[in-house]
């Protein structure tokens, strides 16, 4: 835009600060009649200005208090790197979707109120990176025309990667056999390289050299705690049907006697 070429070197810098990872703001995907763009909050902003980021620069305006900050980013809103904007709900069905942004007129810089950005920040690194692609991709297509020694170099590193591949499939294939086999003749089985395919380092992958494969420990002590648990309730419920035998027996009786005993009244 022509209003951030006017804007004074100190600006920019501010600016870049800002639109790079360094400042810590925290930025949001919006979308903006159909293209999206990145906007943030005021608040994230002044923060950012008042971080100890932003007094290791070097060329910029100093920031002791929030409301310095506010004007420097008032005078950057003014440069139209950033523009107030008005967020919206989503833009698709789900609720993570971008929100959708329309921009406001009145652009003054408030704490509470969202921005979007409008400046892309520095492109050396897209350019390097394109750079480098093109680069590669001519390289591959001129490989005929490389010197002998240099074909010659890429041919023996394609085949050092082959033979590490080659290498890895066959330690995975040699340790499954090992261990079908010390499960039949030694159970419960013996691995090569337990860490093989753990998430560790590459050094780690070989650390132990073997281990047995026994079971965990953990679900014996849950499958025994059951097991327990289920014998008491079963010898709970026996001993209460037991006793509730017993007071039946004994009430029985009782009720037998006593009308034996109104029997002989009447006899008498």
């Amino acid at each position: 835009m022509e209003q951030q070429q006017k804007a004074s070197p100190e600006i920019k810098k501010v600016a870049q600060f800002l639109r790079g990872g360094n400042a810590g703001l925290k930025i949001r995907v919006g979308a903006l009649n159909g293209k999206r763009l990145d906007y943030f909050k005021g608040k994230s902003a002044v923060k950012a200005l008042l971080s100890p980021a932003y007094d290791k620069l070097k060329g910029v305006p100093a920031v002791t208090s929030e409301e310095e900050a506010q004007n420097l980013l008032s005078q950057i809103n003014s440069y139209a790197f950033f523009l107030r904007v008005q967020r919206g709900g989503p833009t698709g069905s789900a609720s993570s979707s971008p929100k959708a942004l329309q921009i406001i007129q009145d652009q003054k810089f408030d704490v509470k109120e969202y921005y979007a950005w409008f400046y892309e920040g520095s492109q050396w690194t897209t350019y390097a990176g394109g750079i480098l692609m093109v680069a590669i991709m001519l390289a591959g297509v001129m490989f005929p025309l490389w010197p002998p020694i240099m074909r010659l170099g890429v041919w023996y590193l394609s085949i050092g990667m082959l033979g590490l591949i080659g290498l890895f499939f066959a330690i995975a294939i040699v340790r499954l056999i090992f261990y079908i086999i010390t499960v039949i003749v030694a159970s419960p089985g013996i691995w090569i390289f337990p860490q093989l395919f753990a998430d560790v380092g590459f050094i780690d992958s070989f650390i132990p050299l073997w281990e047995w494969d026994l079971p965990k420990k953990k679900g014996k002590k849950k499958k025994g705690d059951k097991k327990e648990t289920g014998k008491s309730s079963a010898v709970e419920k026996n001993g209460s049907a037991a006793v509730e035998d017993d007071e039946s027996a004994d009430s029985r009786p009782q009720s037998r006697s006593a009308r034996i005993e109104e029997v002989d009244d009447e006899d008498a």
